[in-house]
């Protein structure tokens, strides 16, 4: 079992982005591709969780000139956003660097106006999620924006089927890829204790899935 829960995607690296088709269709791509109008043009992107690649691509698509760190834990998964980046022959303005391991690996001269969490925060139990959490939000610039999409049901408590397939993405990926979450966490506390404000929201895939943008709360009372 990994030491990290995010590292064990390597081994679901081949099918995942399958499998996940298969139970959501394009909701969560759809979650996704909603936080791309909220980034700046010129900014400092960092996608960290973003798997085999399909949001690097449509970064790319933006036109948008950005520098992108692309920083992922699970080896697999980097390998086939780095093929997926050399597949591209249309001409850009990005800048892209990949990068192995979780928060750890950025550095702390590193800042970044957007930070985008794609289906990544659910993975992690509250102590671990924390930590995670202080890590980006000291890597985010005062103006930043972090750009968030999981799954995080609208209506509470939620209803069955969502509840079945919490339990089953836990108990899946936690044999498999050694997640060490049992349950959604409760993000709206983490992100107030770190002093964020949501200041745009989109649900999908019928409420269980939502995408948020948050900034700092003095910056959103200023606007």
């Amino acid at each position: 079992m990994p030491t990290l829960p995010d590292s064990g995607f390597n081994r679901v690296a081949p099918f995942y982005d399958s499998l996940a088709r298969l139970i959501y269709g394009d909701a969560l791509q759809k979650a996704q591709l909603h936080l791309l109008p909220f980034i700046p043009d010129q900014s400092k992107v960092l996608v960290i969780g973003g798997g085999s690649g399909w949001l690097l691509e449509q970064l790319i698509l933006t036109g948008k000139q950005l520098a992108v760190l692309y920083l992922e834990a699970a080896p697999g998964m980097l390998t086939r956003a780095e093929a997926k980046y050399k597949s591209i022959t249309q001409p850009h303005a990005c800048q892209i660097t990949f990068r192995l391991g979780t928060e750890a690996a950025l550095q702390p001269h590193e800042h970044f106006d957007c930070v985008i969490t794609p289906f990544l925060l659910d993975l992690f139990p509250p102590k671990r999620l924390q930590q995670l959490m202080q890590k980006l939000s000291a890597a985010l610039t005062p103006e930043g924006r972090w750009l968030f999409a999981d799954f995080w049901p609208v209506q509470q408590p939620a209803p069955w089927w969502q509840k079945v397939l919490t339990f089953g993405m836990y108990t899946f990926f936690g044999a498999v890829s050694g997640v060490e979450a049992k349950k959604l966490p409760d993000y709206s506390r983490h992100f107030q204790e770190l002093d964020f404000r949501e200041i745009a929201t989109r649900p999908f895939y019928g409420g269980f899935v939502q995408a948020k943008v948050f900034e700092r709360v003095n910056l959103s009372q200023k606007t």
